[in-house]
């Protein structure tokens, strides 16, 4: 059997920069620094930061007046941001600065007085957070059905922005629906998709047409994971989701030449790492490394942090 590895895979910037803001909180606070909600969605990651003093919350009436606090990497509402600051927490932002600008040009649009149609999930923690942005004026679509549905009170003053973790394949025929209907819409100046989310599913692209199966690590809430796993359902070959090399099942390698490996934004390399171990003790011979964009983006650490490396492997 050969294991083929797409390229890129595993961590991008923004969750480098978010597990290395909890580390850095917890190496100059101690225990315990609040976190709300998921850093990011890694049931391995959460566990780590969990076992090193982090809390993860549901809501901020679970951390004391004071605590040092963490928004997750997905971005929060503006009240949440207020309600912090009246308990005169020690806020620490860990959103993603692509998702950071998606709020901004929420903000802008809805200042102009433009309604602003948010592609994405409804329920997802990055829209919730964008909602937030503003207190009114924002509607989701999830399907071109949905754009087919929404009313607006002047079709000529209507933007769209994105949820940065959607695929162009995702946003592509949300966003021409919105311009079929509303012609004067306008939208970002460049893509709000995530970098990260476009590199990982171009690789599975790639992969997958050469692989009778594909292993997809990453926990189950991540959305960028899941998509990965579709598309190389998609591309013709069975694929699987899984958090960690255990739950490998040899019946899925049973008469397989050629496996692909690939793994969530969210998702450590160190789990990669394991599952081709665990592959090459069920008889897996070679292990090729695909060709694929290098990525180079970095993000600074916010104000009183400096660079740092994370126990994941961070690289400021």
């Amino acid at each position: 059997m050969d294991v083929l590895l797409a390229n890129p895979r595993s961590f991008c910037a923004g969750v480098d920069r978010a597990i290395a803001i909890v580390e850095q909180a917890l190496e100059r606070f101690g225990a315990p620094v609040y976190v709300y909600h998921e850093i990011v969605h890694n049931d391995v990651v959460l566990s780590t930061l969990t076992e090193k003093g982090a809390r993860f919350i549901a809501s901020l009436d679970e951390a004391p007046d004071g605590a040092v606090l963490v928004f997750n990497a997905h971005g929060v509402s503006q009240s949440l941001m207020r309600q912090a600051n009246d308990r005169k927490m020690q806020i620490f932002d860990a959103t993603c600065p692509l998702v950071t600008k998606v709020h901004r040009e929420v903000v802008r649009h809805h200042e102009q007085g433009k309604e602003v149609i948010l592609v994405g999930q409804a329920n997802h923690a990055e829209i919730l957070g964008t909602l937030g942005q503003v207190t009114s004026g924002v509607q989701v679509v999830e399907t071109v059905a949905d754009v087919e549905r929404i009313s607006v009170r002047d079709p000529e003053q209507v933007a769209w922005a994105t949820q940065t973790t959607l695929s162009l394949d995702e946003a592509d025929g949300l966003i021409t629906a919105i311009r079929t209907r509303f012609p004067s819409a306008v939208g970002p100046k460049t893509d709000d998709v995530c970098y990260a989310s476009q590199n990982r599913q171009s690789a599975v692209k790639i992969m997958a047409p050469q692989c009778e199966v594909v292993i997809v690590l990453g926990s189950v809430q991540s959305h960028n994971t899941q998509r990965l796993a579709q598309v190389a359902k998609e591309h013709g070959a069975r694929a699987y989701r899984v958090d960690r090399a255990d739950q490998v099942e040899a019946a899925w390698l049973e008469g397989v030449a050629r496996v692909g490996i690939t793994a969530g934004a969210s998702a450590p390399p160190q789990l990669v790492d394991e599952v081709v171990a665990a592959l090459k003790s069920a008889g897996a011979k070679r292990v090729y490394e695909l060709e694929g964009p290098e990525e180079k983006v970095s993000f600074p650490m916010p104000k009183g942090m400096r660079p740092m490396y994370s126990s994941f492997g961070w690289k400021p």
